[in-house]
């Protein structure tokens, strides 16, 4: 039985058990796979150490086990320099220059050494630094100096240990280094959930696992189910670890998820045969690989022979040639994204490539197809280099018989039938039809976002029921909504309905520019939106515009007036209008905002956190006073607004020699905007 009446040092002892316990049993499951208890008793532990923390919460430290997911989403990343500059490795294809590598380290150490090889995961490159045996920052690799902290979503991977399982002091102030990345099953998982709800897929886990690094929202990053391998320590832990090689057998041993099948070489030929010896193996594993890293093993040795501006001298990667093979064209056909982007797709006579069996291959856009002359019934060059989507890379023309046909892309949307378009300097064809089923899901979700029309309550399972069922057919149907049609799907009840229903129609009182917005035109941003409703007043206006007119406009260019032009050409997009109209969705202003001469035209950025306003309410601010905002900073950037906690843009600013400014100085500007 629990004592219920314990007090604060009784609290604190069996909290300080059970976190050990803990992290023990996760190191058992996550690293070693090699569990002990049942989950059952692994949840009873958990759920006493949830229960102890919500009745002394001055107890909850960072470190917990109940931390890894916790707290308000991220406004941003700060960035963080690096102590030991993370540089990249200088890469080879070539064993001849894996030799003169091994004889620039010879002739500088003055003897022969022994080389650490391990597999080279195609992931993240991230640093991970301990103080006392608890992980206190994480960073991306960035430029090398400096980095974004994004510890909140490494406290997420499982195989991180939060505190290590050691006592040695040599080890608990210590920084390493690792490869973050997406298990092959993971990231097919990923993109089948994606391309559910209509968003675009990624092409390959690394880049997949890139952007999971870069969300703001850490229960989203855990869901998606990283994993990491440490391979390095930068430098030396101490005077009893010399060997680089035993140091991270070590690190294995105190809760780390070392970097599998690492090898210590004697001799240069011991690597070679080693190279050999994974360069087919490396297709059966669950991750990328796409070559074996060489490092020299003694720490001592590492210091000697030091680095150059762009990396190391005493380690290399070789990378193996992309996997290739050659089979025959049978068809191209065209899938519609979420943006009503065309993509042609190769169809192929299935061939086996690097373990798989491959019968379909991106060709990425028209000019592709014709600058590789590709043609159905082709013989064609298919790699599988770092990307798990194949892709067609030539042709084997030699072998053409004279039967092949030209492929010519269809002049309407093979979904919705409506008429594409190209528009100037994109690569890309696309359906602008709104109402497109392709795109559909997507186009609701942009509509309801927080930006537009700020829909609470109209989630992406919600959304593909909808559409799945029918409910929905063009963005004007979530203003026929009710609440007996609402109630009656899967996790709805009638409060939900309820709840829905008034945020529905709360949003009909948007302003023009959030309306605007939301109808997703291709290319118009919301400062795009804020230009256009300054400059017309009103929806019917637009429509009526020629492309001259939406050019005298500063700041719409060439590609944003053809957008433009494209969208209020469709016939379905101009019912929709019409449609959202007679619900009442406001698509004019009583009388345009006039521009403050003072701010037209410059650009804002925000870092940090304001003390007067929310970060949406400085941007609008800006936006009705003829100002336009940014999410990054460039030479562009007029002012930097700096508030609490600033994240990476403020270090940029001061690089590129933006001009930086206080909340004070912003609401001065404000001020005088308004005269």
């Amino acid at each position: 039985m629990y004592n219920c009446y314990m007090d604060l040092n009784q609290a604190k002892k069996e909290i300080e058990k059970l976190r050990k316990e803990i992290d023990y049993h996760n190191y058992r499951y996550y690293v070693l796979n090699q569990p002990v208890i049942t989950d059952y008793e692994y949840d009873k532990l958990y759920r006493r150490l949830q229960e102890l923390e919500k009745q002394f919460p001055e107890l909850i430290t960072p470190d917990s086990p109940t931390q890894r997911i916790g707290g308000e989403p991220l406004t941003e990343f700060k960035t963080v320099r690096h102590k030991i500059k993370m540089l990249s490795l200088d890469n080879t294809y070539s064993m001849d220059e894996v030799r003169d590598f091994d004889q620039r380290v010879k002739k500088t150490s003055g003897r022969a050494v022994k080389y650490e090889v391990s597999l080279k995961v195609d992931g993240v490159a991230v640093t991970l630094i301990y103080e006392g045996g608890r992980f206190v920052l994480g960073a991306t690799r960035g430029d090398g100096t400096f980095g974004d902290d994004i510890t909140r979503n490494l406290r997420t991977i499982r195989s991180i240990p939060l505190r290590l399982l050691t006592d040695d002091k040599e080890l608990l102030d210590i920084e390493v280094r690792g490869e973050v990345f997406l298990p092959r099953r993971a990231f097919e998982q990923l993109n089948r959930e994606r391309e559910e709800r209509g968003e675009t897929g990624f092409a390959n886990p690394r880049n997949a696992a890139a952007g999971t690094l870069k969300l703001l929202d850490p229960e989203e990053v855990a869901r998606r189910g990283l994993d990491i391998f440490i391979h390095t320590i930068p430098e030396k832990p101490g005077p009893h670890y010399n060997s680089h090689y035993k140091t991270l057998k070590k690190l294995g041993e105190i809760g780390f998820r070392v970097i599998p099948y690492l090898k210590l070489c004697p001799t240069l030929n011991d690597v070679f045969d080693y190279i050999k010896e994974w360069e087919k193996k490396r297709a059966r594993l669950e991750y990328g690989v796409d070559g074996l890293v060489i490092k020299v093993d003694e720490f001592e040795v590492r210091e000697r022979l030091g680095y150059t501006i762009k990396s190391p001298r005493w380690a290399i990667a070789y990378k193996y040639p992309a996997a290739q093979a050659i089979t025959q064209l049978e068809d191209i056909q065209v899938q519609v994204g979420r943006t009503g982007r065309i993509t042609p797709v190769a169809i192929l006579k299935p061939v086996s490539l690097s373990g798989t069996t491959i019968s379909r291959a991106t060709l990425h856009n028209e000019d592709e197809i014709r600058r590789k002359d590709i043609r159905i019934g082709d013989f064609v060059i298919i790699e599988k280099g770092g990307e798990v989507i194949p892709k067609v890379v030539g042709v084997v023309k030699e072998r053409r018989k004279g039967n092949e046909k030209i492929f010519h892309f269809p002049e309407l949307c093979p979904v919705c039938k409506e008429p594409i378009v190209r528009l100037p300097d994109e690569a890309d064809w696309r359906c602008i039809n709104s109402s497109c089923p392709a795109q559909l899901k997507g186009a609701i979700r942009h509509f309801a976002s927080r930006q537009a029309m700020d829909i609470k309550g109209l989630g992406d399972v919600l959304i593909n029921q909808l559409v799945d069922k029918d409910i929905i057919k063009s963005i004007d149907d979530i203003y026929k909504l009710d609440i007996d049609t609402l109630s009656s799907l899967e996790r709805m009840g009638k409060k939900s309905a309820h709840n829905l229903c008034n945020a529905i129609e709360k949003s009909k009182d948007k302003e023009f520019v959030r309306v605007l917005y939301g109808l997703g035109i291709p290319n118009i941003g919301l400062n795009g939106s804020a230009l256009l409703v300054n400059y017309f007043g009103s929806i019917d206006e637009m429509i009526n515009a020629k492309f001259e007119d939406f050019m005298e406009i500063d700041g719409i260019g060439e590609v944003v007036a053809a957008s433009l032009i494209n969208y209020f050409n469709n016939s379905r997009n101009l019912k929709l209008i019409n449609n959202l109209k007679k619900i009442g969705l406001k698509f004019s202003v009583e009388q345009p905002i006039k521009a403050s001469a003072y701010l037209k035209g410059r650009r804002f950025v925000f870092t940090g956190e304001l003390d007067s306003m929310t970060r949406d309410q400085a941007q609008e601010l800006v936006r009705k006073l003829g100002a336009q905002f940014s999410s990054s900073v460039s030479k562009n950037t007029d002012y930097v607004v700096v508030g609490k906690n600033p994240g990476s843009k403020y270090e940029k600013a001061k690089r590129l020699g933006v001009k930086i400014i206080d909340e004070k100085q912003f609401l001065s500007l404000i001020k005088k905007g308004r005269i």
